[in-house]
């Protein structure tokens, strides 16, 4: 069961890694979350952020759509960014792995970000936002048991 669970991550992360719509927590310019404004999330929307309204926390820069939300930003960033850094809270949970996200995909738990995988997997659509309601409790329980150690494994 272990070796089924495993290909089936190792095939999801391929396929992920290699879609448009999915996005590395950070990509290779620093860039976070593919642009998208973390504070916007925060009322309800997936809002792409604006080059000119940025701001650098931690080495990487996060576009805002508003001043407003880039000094919110700034004032406190930890309060939005996403938990476990920005990878698949199902991945996290569920298979203790390390996946990219669309950050079109997301949830707001007792206020905090958490984003998913959501896009083509084997000949079909695979929206681990909804996996993750079906046993959220449990998965979360488990994601941030599993964080501690997965967020330095590479």
């Amino acid at each position: 069961m272990k070796s089924i669970k495993l290909i089936f991550s190792i095939v999801l992360l391929f396929f992920a890694a290699s879609l448009h719509a999915q996005t590395a927590p950070i990509d290779e310019n620093g860039l976070a979350l593919g642009g998208f404004d973390v504070v916007a999330y925060f009322s309800g929307k997936a809002k792409k952020g604006d080059a000119k309204i940025n701001a650098t926390f931690n080495n990487a820069n996060y576009l805002f759509s508003s001043t407003a939300n880039r000094d919110a930003f700034k004032k406190n960033p930890t309060k939005y960014l996403p938990q476990y850094d920005g990878y698949c809270a199902w991945a996290v949970g569920a298979k203790n792995a390390k996946f990219p996200v669309n950050p079109e995909t997301f949830k707001i738990i007792d206020n905090k970000l958490y984003l998913f995988y959501n896009g083509p997997f084997n000949g079909g659509n695979f929206n681990t936002l909804v996996e993750w309601n079906t046993d959220e409790a449990n998965l979360l329980k488990t994601a941030n048991a599993n964080w501690p150690t997965l967020k330095n494994a590479k």
